[in-house]
């Protein structure tokens, strides 16, 4: 679909599509702006990386220009985190060779003082994970001190072990491994490094999935860390189940652990972050992590994360922990110095546009079809994000609870969901140096209410102008 297949609803006689035409189904949109929900913290955008990355020759670089402009693209205050499974697998050596094979990485000082370089590029700050699974305690404290001084308040917090929760079935820890095990691991971790680094802060569990742990963790540690941190994917990425369909359906059954991240974060006044997450593990599902779809889920993901309280995202991209660049990566490369936009892309920037502000209140009347909204305030105005998930059933929306006479609106689009190319914001593709130009249309407001078109397959940014 494309912005010029349009229907100018209400009073006014419908237009032909440039296809076929369909009916579209009525959707009602209440905003309510004196129900004020939360904050998006400025910083909400992340996204996270394997630590070979690091030792990737001009990956991570302020001279990679064109990567540092789509990083830039979608904030000027988020956060990069360094972990991944490939962080029990890694050593530092300040003044060795690097190496970025998955299970035999060497970080070196000239890696991190390039990372800074990256940082300082894109104004983002770090978050680092330290080897806890090869568990050579004197060479993550030589790391963590290389990183503190390198980084200093670039640094949000070091996390000690990736998905520990997870260390007995990855071989890093024999028999039952535990919570209690892993917190007597992460003490001794930090012991050893605030010996050295008396100021640095922690933060964790980063689990894969047991919920306990970071409830624990927050009451155990919440008073000195900055951090409650944990990660998610959908399934595995060989699961027969990990199509289009189930990418695009509300999460149910994860809705219960973000209450209880939320909850624990709240009693121990401590922020929890998602800092790990993406469609399907283990690199993602080709045709479908890769997809126009995955843009449409990676926007409304980014609402929902944020609607239990989580204060960022870390969207996992590029290479994985099997060396291989991920399905899933927001960002593409083709591991010979060019990168560019993948569909989840235009996900995250749509995102970045809207996501800011405060959360307030709508009321949404679908009509049976698979739509979201959410709204953000932000100075001088209101906006609207209408998603349509729905596979053929075109929207046709109606906004109160708005006093603006002005609107406009930014549209996501894309070929259809299964596209892995074509998807554009307000009209306009990513150029090759890394820069976006989108452009947003009038929206008809009359007697207060605002009528607009949401096609199947598409989003829609409605900015109401104070």
């Amino acid at each position: 679909m494309t912005l010029s297949r349009r229907t100018i609803l209400g009073t006014c006689a419908a237009l032909p599509f440039a296809a076929a035409a369909r009916a579209a189904t009525p959707v009602s949109i209440r905003i309510d702006p004196m129900r004020r929900l939360r904050p998006i913290p400025s910083n909400y955008m992340g996204l996270g990386y394997e630590a070979s990355s690091v030792a990737v020759p001009g990956l991570l670089s302020a001279d990679n220009h064109p990567y540092v402009q789509l990083v830039r693209n979608l904030g000027a205050d988020g956060v990069i985190r360094i972990g991944g499974n490939v962080s029990d697998f890694s050593l530092y050596d300040a003044n060795g060779t690097a190496k970025w094979e998955p299970k035999d990485t060497v970080l070196t000082l000239a890696n991190i003082r390039r990372l800074r370089g990256f940082l300082d590029a894109t104004g983002w700050k770090l978050i680092w994970g330290l080897n806890l699974g090869g568990d050579k305690l004197d060479n993550a404290v030589e790391e963590a001190r290389a990183v503190a001084q390198v980084m200093g308040d670039k640094l949000i917090a070091l996390e000690v072990g990736n998905e520990p929760d997870l260390f007995s079935r990855a071989g890093h820890r024999g028999g039952n491994y535990g919570y209690q095990a892993w917190a007597r691991d992460y003490r001794r971790y930090k012991a050893a490094i605030r010996a050295v680094l008396p100021r640095v802060p922690f933060a964790g569990p980063d689990i894969a999935f047991r919920t306990e742990w970071l409830e624990s963790f927050a009451r155990d540690e919440g008073a000195d860390i900055a951090l409650l941190t944990a990660h998610h994917y959908i399934m595995g990425q060989e699961n027969p189940a990990a199509t289009i369909d189930v990418l695009l359906a509300e999460e149910k059954k994860f809705q219960p652990a973000l209450a209880k991240f939320q909850a624990a974060a709240e009693a121990a006044h401590v922020p929890w972050r998602m800092c790990e997450t993406q469609s399907f593990s283990g690199g993602g599902r080709a045709g479908v992590s890769d997809s126009f779809a995955s843009a449409l889920w990676a926007l409304d993901y980014l609402f929902v994360l944020a609607g239990f309280g989580c204060s960022g995202v870390n969207m996992e991209t590029g290479v994985n922990h099997l060396g291989r660049v991920s399905k899933y990566t927001p960002i593409t490369d083709d591991l010979a110095g060019h990168y560019g936009p993948a569909p989840e892309y235009y996900g995250l920037l749509a995102f970045a546009q809207a996501g800011k502000g405060e959360q307030i209140a709508v009321t949404t009347s679908p009509g049976g079809i698979n739509l979201t909204a959410y709204a953000t305030r932000q100075p001088g105005a209101v906006i609207l994000t209408v998603i349509n998930k729905d596979v053929s059933r075109d929207a046709a929306v109606e906004v109160t609870g708005t006093a603006s006479k002005t609107a406009g609106v930014v549209r996501l689009t894309g070929p259809g969901l299964a596209a892995t190319s074509g998807a554009t914001l307000g009209g306009g593709a990513i150029a090759a140096d890394g820069s976006w130009a989108g452009s947003s249309t009038a929206v008809p407001i009359l007697g207060g209410r605002a009528r607009l078109d949401v096609p199947a397959a598409s989003a829609a940014l409605v900015t109401f102008r104070a």
